[in-house]
């Protein structure tokens, strides 16, 4: 099995669908005997350019396990959802489990405002 990183953003009137949405593709890569090593959920943020007319996006950061053909089934989800605008998959060497730098910046955010 490969390990590959998979950034998803879903259209913001969808946001509240998001949690059934990892779910799903938690499904399909657990079903297939693979394995999700991180999974972050970033929100909703403001996009570089608009897409389809649209500012703002909700990301989920996702690095997993998976066989070739668990990676088409999630390939295929993407693409027949409407909900997501964008996915990138990429292939990594190893495992990252560590928090990515987008989530360790909002925890420091979070932790000096706690103090402040």
């Amino acid at each position: 099995m490969r390990h590959y990183e998979v950034v998803f953003m879903v259209h913001p009137d969808q946001s509240e669908q998001v949690p059934a949405m990892i779910e799903r593709y938690r499904s399909i890569v657990e079903g297939s005997e693979g394995a999700i090593h991180r999974l972050e959920d970033w929100g909703r943020r403001q996009l570089a350019y608009p897409i389809n007319k649209l500012h703002k996006a909700h990301y989920v950061l996702m690095n997993i396990e998976c066989t070739a053909d668990a990676l088409k089934e999630l390939e295929s989800a993407f693409k027949f959802n409407d909900a997501v605008i964008r996915n990138m998959i990429i292939k990594q060497k190893t495992a990252i489990t560590e928090p990515s730098p987008l989530k360790k910046a909002d925890k420091e955010e979070r932790a000096d405002e706690a103090v402040a």
